[in-house]
């Protein structure tokens, strides 16, 4: 279930979004290796952004996912990511931060496959 989601502060209309949409989804399923049957994307363009004080283009994204992630995946997920946000939303890779959080099963002090809902059940 991995999923992405991005905010920007590009406006949509300069953006065929769903371009970006297809290109992280096809990067995120590869680069983890899991089935893009699984993968989500949101993009959020137009949100209000500073970054290091500018209103210049910019974007902030989290990437969830149950298992796939670590230090290497994460380096390959933020170039990978990295390069499309600055193809297809012009927003250069030091103005976008990236959030990973793999969810793994633990005790219930912190999230597990039970916290995320999916197809009438959990994982």
């Amino acid at each position: 279930m991995p999923t992405l989601n991005v905010q920007t502060n590009v406006p949509g209309d300069n953006v065929v979004i769903s371009d970006v949409l297809k290109d992280l989804s096809k990067v995120v399923a590869r680069v983890i290796g899991k089935p893009e049957a699984y993968v989500m994307i949101s993009v959020k363009t137009s949100i209000p952004m500073c970054f290091a004080g500018t209103e210049a283009p910019a974007a902030y994204a989290e990437l969830i996912s149950i298992g796939g992630l670590g230090p290497d995946t994460n380096k390959k997920l933020s170039a990978a990511i990295s390069e499309i946000l600055e193809t297809k939303l012009t927003v250069p890779p030091n103005r976008c931060y990236i959030k990973f959080y793999d969810v793994k099963v633990s005790d219930r002090g912190h999230l597990s496959e039970s916290d995320f809902g999916w197809n009438g059940s959990t994982f």
